[in-house]
């Protein structure tokens, strides 16, 4: 896998998603979750793995969508675990992903939620 920058706070992470996904660099999106990450996406789905998330994003990012930037809500922080969240601008709902950092202090994604749906009723 090629270098790439790193998440060096947990906020970073959506940040360089943004960048990555823009560029149609889906190796790129993929080194932002862990080895074994679970992605909820696509909706009623999972998508579990690095390998796995690649080829998600290489089919997501052939129709070259644009993503535009969201301004991350607060962090929540407990030693290397972390859940970051944004209010996201398509109306999704929510967006949600618990990261956890790495032996050389950068961050990477374990879980992702990125729509939820406002609940119905």
């Amino acid at each position: 896998m090629p270098e790439h920058e790193k998440a060096l706070r947990p906020e970073d992470l959506t940040r360089l998603f943004v960048e990555r996904s823009n560029a149609g660099d889906a190796a790129g999106v993929a080194a932002l979750y862990e080895e074994d990450a679970v992605l909820a996406y696509p909706p009623g789905e999972r998508t579990v793995g690095w390998e796995a998330i690649r080829a998600l994003w290489e089919k997501v990012l052939a129709d070259r969508p644009r993503f535009e930037p969201e301004a991350p809500l607060p962090t929540l922080v407990s030693g290397d675990i972390a859940l970051t969240s944004t209010p996201p601008k398509d109306g999704a709902g929510a967006r949600a992903q618990v990261v956890r950092r790495q032996p050389d202090g950068s961050w990477l994604r374990v879980l992702d939620q990125p729509e939820f749906t406002p609940p119905t009723g």
